[in-house]
């Protein structure tokens, strides 16, 4: 088994991850790494919860700390060599967090420029000399076109949770940043799923790049575990409440597809005496953090979301996934998931299913179908004798896998 010191990486950082336990790398940190230490540029497809944000940081550490011990380090203010982009601000907070646990020994610096802090604050972070910088689309524009910003000197651009930046209209803007920063380039995509505007996006910015998909990419994890619960005549909360009051080890995440359906269900838990929280679009941003808080901290023990919390969300205590409403597309669904069973962990996801969702069900590799039998006519006879009755309602299990997909070449842009 490949171990981290077997990629090259500095003795500091094989030092620091041996100290939090981490000894051996993923499939996509074993398989991404080496090729961007190498200066490649690189598309990353690969599940929720496994490592993304380590492929990425540890090159770029390593790549920076070299530079810095052979005779160059940063000295300007306002100019990073590294530019991570993030779709919101709680995922900022996250890779933040994962960049400052491995700098203890490089003393490399991150700075935050993120949506929702007040500019003022933005300027203060970026005022002195800094090694990478970690924005939002919204804020890295707003500090070219402002000119607080200096790329000059940036030699790599990630792109995290490239899928949901793109949902949000980041696709005219991330040309603008990759041109404002030098020709020679490096360029890093990572992803859970591929919407068509990442395609476009991989089509546009990184056509020649190396694209590794890793076996379990657009798929759940294998210590994932799916059961299936059939709804009858639309009664899903007899089969929810059944569910809550099971224990679970962790906290439980319940989805939604709308704002009006996660409040209904929030507002259903409020009134018969259960505890939860609510994280969803429509929120102050210091609310919906503060909710978050409230349940990382395991304080409450349920969240209702929509798909804001479907993406980039790394809680490592949610045991249970709860699809009270299934998404119509499979994207969302795979983000869904993807809050459970990360990094190893076991994890479970529980379905509430419709006939309206059984063409999404039947898409889950490894997953069987919900059949819904047509209602027998009302006239007809019923069988003689008591039925015994059910005590639990009909459910399937099961979990998915996929094949990976051949890698590409170096990028070049033009």
């Amino acid at each position: 088994m490949t171990s981290f010191i077997d990629l090259g990486l500095l003795t500091s950082l094989v030092k620091t991850l041996k100290s939090k336990r981490h000894f051996h790398p993923t499939e996509i940190q074993e398989n991404v790494i080496p090729l961007l230490m190498s200066g490649q540029s690189v598309v990353g497809v690969s599940e929720t919860g496994s490592g993304k944000t380590l492929a990425y940081a540890l090159p770029i550490l390593h790549a920076l700390k070299t530079l810095e011990a052979e005779g160059s380090p940063v000295t300007e203010p306002n100019s990073p060599r590294a530019i991570v982009l993030v779709p919101t601000r709680e995922l900022g907070d996250q890779v933040s967090k994962v960049f400052k646990s491995l700098t203890h020994d490089t003393r490399l610096r991150v700075r935050p420029a993120l949506g929702g802090m007040a500019l003022a604050d933005t300027r203060k972070n970026i005022s002195s000399p800094f090694e990478i910088l970690l924005a939002t689309p919204g804020r890295i524009v707003q500090l070219i076109e402002g000119e607080l910003i200096n790329l000059s000197d940036v030699r790599t651009v990630v792109f995290d949770e490239a899928d949901q930046m793109m949902d949000q209209g980041f696709l005219p803007n991330s040309s603008f940043v990759v041109d404002s920063c030098p020709k020679e380039l490096q360029l890093a995509l990572f992803s859970a799923t591929v919407s068509p505007t990442v395609q476009e996006l991989m089509n546009e910015l990184f056509a020649e790049a190396e694209v590794i998909r890793t076996k379990g990419s657009g798929k759940s994890v294998a210590t994932l575990t799916t059961t299936n619960l059939k709804v009858e005549d639309g009664k899903r909360w007899p089969l929810f409440e059944m569910l809550i009051k099971q224990k679970v080890e962790g906290g439980t995440m319940v989805f939604a597809n709308t704002r009006e359906q996660c409040d209904k269900i929030a507002q259903e838990l409020q009134d018969k005496g259960y505890q939860c929280v609510v994280y969803r679009g429509e929120m102050e941003k210091s609310d919906r953090r503060d909710n978050l808080k409230k349940f990382r901290d395991g304080k409450v023990s349920l969240l209702v979301a929509t798909d804001l919390a479907g993406r980039g969300l790394d809680i490592a205590h949610v045991g249970r996934v709860i699809n009270y409403h299934l998404p119509k597309q499979m994207e969302n669904y795979v983000h869904r998931i993807g809050r459970t069973a990360r990094a190893g962990r076991k994890g479970t996801v529980v379905n509430l299913v419709t006939e309206r969702d059984v063409h999404l069900i039947s898409r889950l590799e490894g997953v069987k179908q919900v059949t819904f039998e047509k209602r027998q006519n009302a006239n007809k006879p019923k069988p003689s004798g008591k039925p015994k009755p059910s005590s639990k309602p009909k459910s399937v299990s099961g979990g998915q896998n996929s094949k990976p997909r051949p890698a590409g070449k170096k990028n070049k842009r033009p």
